[in-house]
């Protein structure tokens, strides 16, 4: 018996493998928020609130793959990284990074999405329970508050 074998309980292959999925998600959604970040705080765009908007945006998607490793350990799995593709190299206006921040997080909820089925299908409570509590009532935030941006 392997040392997961004893604390996994009720944890699909399929479940770890969306997880490690829904991890390279984020990270790839950090990374673009990074890009955003760095672009509008470029000296000939210096647009200071955009950037420090689209800077938390990257911590907070980077915080959420590290929620998703954390429960990934604590469920018996094994977190296995891919590589992370590299944001589109753009110049944005505003409103034209906020429309694409509108997609990735639409993007990113269709995944979570699509998590929370895989762990019904398997009949994992637990991991259900996760995800609505750490990240969908989160994403709908997310979703509107980019919304609200892009209208305004």
């Amino acid at each position: 018996m392997s040392s997961t074998d004893v604390i996994r309980q009720n944890y699909h292959q399929e479940s770890e493998d969306g997880v490690n999925k829904q991890i390279s998600m984020e990270l790839y959604a950090s990374y673009v928020y990074m890009a955003m970040a760095y672009y509008f705080d470029r000296y000939d765009v210096a647009l200071e609130h955009i950037s420090k908007f689209f800077k938390d945006c990257s911590d907070e998607e980077r915080e959420h793959a590290q929620k998703l490793m954390k429960f990934q350990n604590e469920r018996g799995g094994t977190i296995s990284l891919s590589d992370i593709k590299a944001p589109p190299a753009k110049k944005w206006t505003p409103l034209e990074a906020m429309q694409d921040a509108l997609q990735l997080e639409k993007t990113v909820n269709d995944s979570l999405l699509n998590l929370h089925k895989i762990a019904s299908k398997h009949e994992d409570a637990q991991m259900c329970d996760f995800i609505e509590n750490e990240f969908l009532t989160e994403q709908v935030q997310a979703i509107k508050k980019l919304g609200d941006h892009v209208t305004n």
